[in-house]
């Protein structure tokens, strides 16, 4: 069964994807920010991540740029779900490592269907 880490500054939107994910049959993991995230990471197994761009302490594209740096990590999948629409912030986040790009506010049907386009039904 696949996990997801979901990293996200708020708590109301982990628990939505969250919810989401584990009601398709995933496993989940969260992180409040991407210097959470990176511990979260080192101490799970995990198929792919679900990240916000906008976070305090290290936002969505450093944390990116930091786990795709570790050849471990260059073919984790990486959806980033953000408030971020420009094309500019898309580039950025492809540059950086990002697989896919969802806008909020999203339906948790569309986020499952990403998520098993990357990594497979669960």
């Amino acid at each position: 069964m696949p996990t997801i880490l979901i990293v996200d500054d708020s708590a109301s939107l982990r628990q939505v994807v969250t919810m989401a994910l584990k009601g398709s049959g995933y496993n989940t993991v969260e992180a409040k920010d991407g210097e959470d995230a990176l511990s979260k990471l080192k101490m799970s197994s995990i198929d792919m991540i679900v990240c916000d761009v906008n976070m305090p302490v290290m936002n969505g594209l450093d944390f990116v740029r930091q786990v795709k740096s570790d050849a471990k990590y260059k073919f984790l999948p990486v959806l980033m779900l953000t408030t971020e629409t420009t094309d500019e912030k898309k580039q950025v986040g492809k540059a950086a490592g990002a697989s896919g790009w969802m806008v909020k506010p999203f339906a948790p049907t569309q986020l499952v269907k990403a998520v098993v386009k990357f990594v497979g039904a669960a």
